[in-house]
């Protein structure tokens, strides 16, 4: 490995008479042979603390060196080794922050934490968001509230590992997409949103975390994932080395559900890609029971068809509290499947039975009784959840078969579909097939990779290959802008029933007629 932040032991020659070298030079001279011949800098707010803290540590010790672009970069000196070289790698998503702690020197994972991201407040969406940031010191509270949600998390993570102070983090990388980039490095979002669509940077240098205010070591270097356009980020990018696709000899795909639907397809000759708003109502940020994938969320659903007896299962095996995207997913399948919902996603009010309740808002259908819910509340889906779900899935298919139609590939041609985010370690494929969602092929097609920001984060924060890597692909990778392709408004318009308007593409599907 050669992660982020090295802690290399040095023993340099005594002053003398003799010998005036000066004490930074001794050091960046006695460390050189330890890298390469390569002759390390120092950032001048660091100069005073790192020949200070070498000089009092009697010339020997060990030297914190990042591994930033361009020449090794010193940043402090210790009188021994640490114990533990922490780094941590962040997922910075839209509605919710997940990193891990981990040991540079063992690659091993410290611990792991969560919590919602602040910036909520200020708009559930990035639209929201970038509007809010054009207001008086709009940006700031965002980049305020993104910067405060870190340091939570860092600070929990610190403390979860047994670190003596969340200054003891050296190293810190960043996935996520181009807004929340933006919003982290509090740069101007506004062009983000309007054509061309252009961000005011791709690939953000290396800095300190101090520049940024963050509560971890002041030196610790802080290395953003690029991005390739106005909806691709570095999240994606993430992905694609946590699954390996830019290395498979055999085309493939990756799809990463969030507030976007984020895809690529290619394989280690060419990579192509495009992104869409198709992830809201598959992450609890529409449906009124809708929740992220959590304790108590139900992640999978059935409903018997003879007797229309409703099972569920729920993360933690707990007491359910709502719906996260997969149960979703899995309960307007369900629905489908025993003809309570037609093809356009309408509830049939005497095939669903007693379970549909009418209200201010609509009807609803409940899923599971309030004396059975862990707040008292039912668990219910309303029609404007469907419909919401309905435009998702739509624009889901739309973007697969817009893709894959611009690089004249078929389905049947991909040899593998990585299915990322929590949507995919839960989703089950049978039943976003059944919905239209995902095409119609054989289930071992899909493999769940899980968070594959976080894991891209990992592996950047370890491996200088895989920062270099990294850097390579945002270069290789060809972006297609699904703002202003009308093939892909059409293929949506087609896309919202279920399975869709052309039967054939889903021969698995059953059809009912007269629906």
């Amino acid at each position: 490995m050669n992660p982020l932040v090295r802690a290399i032991a040095v023993a340099a020659p005594l002053p003398s008479l003799g010998d005036n070298t000066g004490d930074l030079d001794r050091l960046k001279k006695a460390l050189a042979p330890r890298l390469d011949g390569a002759m390390p800098v120092v950032p001048y707010k660091r100069l005073s603390k790192v020949a200070g803290r070498f000089r009092a540590a009697g010339f020997a010790g060990a030297a914190i060196i990042n591994d930033m672009a361009g020449p090794p970069v010193l940043v402090d000196f210790l009188p021994q080794p640490p114990k533990v070289l922490a780094g941590m790698a962040l997922d910075l998503g839209t509605t919710h922050l997940e990193a891990t702690l981990l040991d540079l020197g063992a690659g091993a994972v410290l611990a792991r934490a969560d919590l919602e991201n602040g910036q909520i407040r200020f708009g559930a969406d990035i639209l929201t968001r970038i509007h809010h940031a054009a207001k008086d010191e709009g940006l700031a509270e965002l980049h305020a509230a993104i910067i405060d949600s870190v340091n939570q998390l860092a600070t929990e993570l610190a403390g979860r590992a047994g670190l003596a102070a969340v200054s003891e983090i050296r190293a810190l990388s960043v996935s996520g997409n181009t807004s929340m980039v933006h919003f982290f490095l509090k740069l101007n979002p506004s062009h983000l949103c309007r054509e061309p669509y252009i961000p005011m940077v791709n690939a953000p240098d290396p800095c300190l975390a101090g520049e940024l205010k963050l509560a971890i070591h002041p030196a610790a270097v802080v290395w953003l994932l690029p991005s390739v356009g106005s909806y691709f980020g570095g999240d994606l990018i993430s992905g694609v080395l946590a699954s390996g696709l830019d290395q498979q000899p055999e085309t493939c795909m990756l799809i990463d559900v969030g507030t976007n639907a984020e895809v690529i397809v290619g394989n280690r000759e060419w990579l192509i890609a495009c992104a869409g708003a198709a992830g809201p109502a598959l992450e609890g940020g529409v449906a009124r029971m809708g929740m992220r994938a959590g304790p108590g969320a139900i992640e999978h659903v059935r409903i018997d068809p003879a007797t229309g007896k409703i099972g569920y299962e729920t993360i933690g095996k707990g007491k359910p509290k709502g719906l996260c995207g997969s149960g979703l997913i899995d309960l307007v399948a369900e629905l489908y499947l025993t003809r309570r919902i037609d093809i356009r996603g309408k509830f049939r009010p005497q095939a669903a039975g007693e379970r549909l309740i009418a209200g201010s808002e609509g009807c609803r259908f409940v899923v599971v009784e309030g004396k059975d819910a862990a707040d008292g509340r039912p668990v219910a889906l309303g029609q404007v959840d469907l419909d919401a779900l309905m435009r998702s899935k739509a624009a889901m298919y739309a973007i697969l078969t817009t893709l894959t139609n611009q690089v004249g590939v078929a389905f049947e041609d991909l040899h593998r579909i990585y299915v990322a985010g929590a949507f995919g370690r839960h989703i089950s494929p049978r039943h976003a097939i059944v919905l239209g969602m995902l095409p119609d092929l054989p289930l071992a097609t899909y493999e769940p990779v899980g968070n594959s920001s976080l894991a891209g984060a990992q592996r950047v924060l370890l491996e200088r290959q895989a920062r270099e890597r990294s850097l390579a692909l945002a270069g290789k990778i060809t972006y297609i802008e699904l703002n202003v392709n009308q093939e892909f408004m059409l293929r949506f318009s087609g896309s919202r029933f279920i399975p869709h308007t052309d039967h054939a593409l889903f021969p698995s599907v059953p059809f009912f007629d007269g629906e």
